[in-house]
């Protein structure tokens, strides 16, 4: 009886253990398939996830706040091979705008948010003042899941996710061997 109860027990620990990597990698699918960067008034995108079909690889928008529709924003053809398409926009005014890429077989490669900050101006000589005072951001940081360094996939995430989940139950396990006192 004992046994058999130990045995249950394990068996759902273990079903909980392989199905945690799956969820964890759940929301990865909606993690972006594209890179946006802004250089002064520049935003460019970069992604790989579009195939070439009738000589197209697609187009990407970049949408200002009061726009929602692709059609609405400011259109670029992508450009590129099979290993990375791109697009840029240029003279674009200070403001947050939302790039959106649709690959020519109809399908959306990612959405992105960017905010374009205005130009950086030429710095001021050094004062001889002993306090110097800077404004604080107006908007912030920010911030997010991904984007900002590198786009990892669900199958990196997933397997993060199952080193995290084993590392959790061998912690569980030993903490429990630990508990029980040594039998001969």
């Amino acid at each position: 009886m004992r046994n058999s109860r130990l045995l249950l027990r394990s068996g759902l620990t273990l079903a909980a253990a392989a199905a945690l990597p799956t969820w964890l990698a759940g929301p990865s699918a909606a993690v972006t398939g594209i890179s946006v960067s802004t250089t002064g008034t520049t935003v460019s995108v970069v992604t790989s996830a579009c195939t070439q079909s009738g000589g197209s690889w697609g187009n990407a928008s970049l949408l200002n706040s009061g726009q929602t529709a692709f059609a609405q924003g400011r259109q670029a053809a992508l450009a590129g091979t099979t290993v990375s398409q791109s697009a840029a926009w240029s003279g674009v005014s200070p403001g947050t705008y939302t790039v959106v890429v649709v690959c020519s077989n109809g399908g959306t490669a990612g959405t992105q948010s960017v905010i374009v900050s205005s130009a950086p101006s030429v710095p001021a000589p050094p004062t001889t003042s002993t306090t110097t005072r800077t404004a604080a951001p107006a908007r912030g940081v920010a911030g997010g899941l991904g984007g900002a360094a590198r786009d990892y996939g669900p199958l990196t995430l997933g397997v993060g996710a199952a080193l995290v989940g084993a590392g959790v139950i061998a912690t569980g396990w030993y903490l429990r061997k630990r508990s029980k006192p040594y039998r001969f």
